[in-house]
């Protein structure tokens, strides 16, 4: 093999990896494989996919070296590869936050027609949380709640959302946060906090973001 058919052979193998990228629903599973271990049954039914759809999207993120599979007993769950992975995952949503103007024009036009413009940093929360002014709600399924949260995080998973409104305050600001700034838990949430008279925000990121930048977070015993 010459030189130049080595080097092709090298872009082709990498190549591999940016194809299994290039999937729409890929990219869904990893923000979702993001938030930790999970079953097929699970990233299928939180992904709005059959099992069949789902697990072979998973094969391809597995033979690209992006995600793995770890067994618990009879049960297999999947993750991703490693932390490189994550970062890979966050990069590229924030290239395409940053260089996309579709993308900020479908999540503002989302944002207004659910009337909650207003986004939290992590910073600003962190100091928040510090000075105990916000009440903060993880609206993530409580499976994923109990795999890691942010600290001081009560879980509100948003499905349960409308019966539970009793429970939050009404003298504090709420915060409410998901999977990330894809994800739109959290802003179905705000929206139904503030329709009902809260004084309600969500962050601007999410809790695989938190975890990123090593800021306190808590695991629930199970």
């Amino acid at each position: 093999m010459d030189t130049r058919e080595f080097k092709s052979s090298l872009y082709k193998q990498l190549a591999k990896v940016t194809k299994a990228l290039s999937n729409p629903h890929r990219l869904e599973i990893l923000d979702l494989l993001a938030q930790g271990s999970f079953s097929v049954e699970y990233i299928a039914e939180n992904a709005n996919m059959s099992v069949a759809n789902a697990s072979q999207h998973l094969q391809v993120l597995k033979k690209s070296g992006l995600v793995d599979t770890v067994r618990d007993g009879k049960y297999i769950f999947y993750e991703l590869y490693d932390g490189r992975v994550l970062e890979t995952w966050r990069a590229l949503r924030q290239l395409g936050l940053s260089r996309n103007q579709e993308i900020n024009e479908l999540l503002e036009d989302y944002r207004q027609r659910k009337d909650q413009m207003n986004l939290m940093s992590s910073d600003e929360l962190f100091q928040k949380l510090k000075n105990n002014e916000v009440y903060l709600v993880d609206v993530r399924p409580e499976e994923e709640y109990n795999l890691g949260h942010i600290k001081q995080a009560g879980s509100l998973p948003h499905k349960q959302l409308k019966e539970r409104l009793q429970e939050l305050p009404t003298d504090r600001e709420i915060v409410a946060y998901c999977r990330g700034p894809l994800c739109l838990m959290a802003d179905e949430a705000v929206a139904l906090m503030r329709k009902e008279g809260l004084h309600a925000t969500r962050l601007e990121n999410g809790f695989a973001d938190w975890l990123a930048e090593e800021r306190p977070v808590e695991i629930t015993d199970k």
